[in-house]
């Protein structure tokens, strides 16, 4: 046999191989294991719990606090420029992304808008869980030069100023400042930001300073309250999940293609994507170096090695003076994960309401699922800290199912369309 025929044969044999793959995937699936079924229940959104409580914000759950974060969300006021709300980055019609690699705002965020439909779950907030509350990380964007821009004396001087964003502050905290003197309260103040706002800030005496932080802490606070009410509603998964639960077959065949029963078969099993991306929100909310490299010129990320390290010493974390638990009980600040397996590790993100929220990863670096699949499929080298990720090897067909699954995942937000829109 001389060479061209062992390579014929070969060929042959590859094609016969792939063949018979792709007849074994396109023939109906086996019934579900009760093993199986467990898995997917436990990832269906009839079992998402209730919202937990965040003791650090008394109005959390108040609806009037709600109301008043919802009219905060949409509102340019709070930028430097007036041009710039929370809702120009998290656009409600994105599933509260961007469309873009990196937020655009004054300037360019060094990260990507992350999706915050079910944000209220996790116990951490940002890529790198600098944050331990949803009033926390509203605060930073306000006054983030790339971001808003604006300065805390600013908007404090907007909730005195506006007649109903007064009323509604002042029902829910009590009364706001008298700013009239302003030899003590300038029109620019902050920590940081411009030259001037600093210099004011640092003139002013720790107790004015004390009760302009309550106030920007108690927007933040507002904020909060109108993304808590952000939590996705059932796609068409959740139908299928039910169908499943309910041994009905005909629903289940007219729910879910074939392709996407193979998808979620590979999903919960050979591809392991269940070992981060697990329960009803497809999100351990923990923090994993995968792998991603860094953009061309761009240094690696520390990623949540560098976000331990600033939440644990934030002043308006759970257990600061701004925050409203009176025992400062803040189980997740005090038994944080730490080691150097966080070196470049980022939090793990939803897969619910993927649609429409490309670019992915932290920077935007994969412009699409396939990309995303592919890279998990080879697994490179991590440029800072260690991969956790294993190669796949999965091969086109079943990458193109779990993409096809993935896509099940897409349903609404389970709020008034009212509040997905600016007032």
């Amino acid at each position: 046999m001389n060479k061209l025929q062992v390579w014929l044969l070969a060929v042959l044999g590859c094609a016969l191989v792939s063949a018979a793959v792709w007849l074994l995937r396109s023939v109906p699936p086996p019934a579900w294991s009760d093993a199986e079924i467990t898995t997917l229940r436990s990832l269906w959104i009839d079992s998402l719990p209730d919202l937990p409580d965040d003791p650090s914000n008394a109005v959390g759950a108040d609806p009037r606090a709600a109301e008043f974060g919802w009219r905060l969300f949409f509102d340019t006021r709070l930028s430097a420029n007036g041009a710039i709300a929370c809702a120009t980055c998290h656009q409600p019609s994105r599933a509260f992304t961007d469309g873009r690699a990196r937020g655009q705002a004054l300037g360019e965020s060094p990260r990507n808008t992350r999706n915050i439909i079910g944000a209220a779950y996790s116990p951490w907030q940002y890529w790198d869980g600098r944050k331990d509350s949803l009033w926390s990380q509203a605060l930073s964007p306000l006054e983030d030069a790339a971001e808003h821009g604006g300065n805390r004396m600013q908007y404090v001087r907007l909730m005195v100023r506006d007649g109903a964003y007064r009323a509604s502050y002042e029902t829910l905290f009590g009364a706001l400042p008298d700013l009239s003197d302003n030899n003590r309260f300038a029109e620019a103040a902050a920590p940081a930001g411009s030259a001037e706002a600093i210099a004011a800030w640092q003139s002013m005496s720790a107790a004015d300073r004390r009760t302009i932080n309550r106030v920007f802490s108690n927007i933040g606070k507002a904020l909060a309250a109108y993304q808590r009410l952000l939590v996705p509603g059932a796609a068409r998964f959740d139908s299928y999940v039910a169908a499943v639960i309910e041994a009905d077959t005909a629903a289940q065949v007219d729910t879910f293609t074939t392709d996407e029963v193979w998808g979620l078969r590979l999903f919960i099993g050979k591809a392991r994507c269940t070992e981060c991306h697990n329960g009803p929100l497809f999100t351990n909310n923990e923090f994993h170096n995968t792998g991603i490299l860094s953009l061309p010129g761009e240094l690696p990320d520390r990623g949540r090695a560098e976000g331990l390290r600033q939440v644990l010493n934030d002043r308006f974390n759970c257990r600061g003076e701004f925050s409203d638990d009176p025992a400062a009980d803040c189980p997740e600040l005090l038994f944080a994960r730490s080691g150097k397996e966080l070196l470049g590790a980022m939090r793990t993100p939803t897969l619910r309401n993927l649609e429409g929220t490309d670019p992915f990863m932290h920077k935007g670096q994969l412009p699409t699922i396939a990309a995303v699949l592919e890279h998990y499929n080879h697994a490179p080298l991590a440029m800072i800290g260690h991969n956790e990720a294993e190669p796949l090897r999965l091969s086109r067909r079943e990458l193109a199912q779990i993409e096809a699954f993935l896509a099940t995942l897409s349903g609404p937000v389970a709020v008034s369309p009212d509040l997905l829109q600016a007032p």
